[in-house]
């Protein structure tokens, strides 16, 4: 039987940090870049900065409480990781926290109010969330080098040897050009 979860809190101890906390993003981005905890730490709290509040919003982001997920963004694009979604608005749930779901590699996966590493298919975090494989999947981060995208529907490809059809021009085009 293969294995689906690895305990692994992405160097929060070694790092000195004791107790629990509500760190998932460091964790799930320390564990899929190898790069340290208090280094994503730091990251996270500095892309923070640059949030603004609102009427829903209390507050920014902090890397010990919860981030937002337009720190979220700023940091992994940084990184220069790339988003791939898996949900639309109405098209329900179409990928899972399974192995047999997600593409191989390494990941930062986005579910329900969490985030979490995979690594070749394993779940690499402090607990395991994938609700017995039915935990739906909103997307997930990967490095651009290995991108292997898990598309929302399946898309019609062009026979090689015919040229794609031509867009109709838009009303400017039609206009000034």
């Amino acid at each position: 039987m293969a294995r689906h979860f690895h305990f692994n809190d992405g160097g929060r101890l070694a790092a000195g940090y004791k107790g629990k906390a509500g760190d998932c993003v460091v964790r799930a981005i320390a564990i899929a870049t190898g790069r340290p905890y208090q280094q994503i730490y730091d990251l996270v709290n500095n892309a923070a900065v640059h949030e603004r509040t609102g009427k829903r919003k209390r507050g920014t982001s902090n890397a010990r409480t919860g981030v937002y997920r337009t720190s979220i963004k700023r940091v992994m694009k940084s990184l220069g990781w790339v988003w791939t979604p898996t949900m639309q608005i109405g098209s329900g749930c179409t990928v899972h926290l399974r192995a047999d779901e997600l593409p191989p590699g390494r990941l930062v996966v986005s579910v329900s109010k969490h985030l979490t590493a995979v690594i070749d298919g394993v779940i690499h975090d402090t607990h395991d969330c994938s609700r017995r494989g039915t935990r739906c999947v909103y997307g997930y981060w990967q490095p651009p080098s290995t991108r292997q995208v898990r598309s929302l529907s399946p898309k019609v490809r062009q026979p090689e040897n015919e040229p794609a059809p031509r867009r109709p021009k838009s009303f400017l085009e039609w206009l000034f050009g």
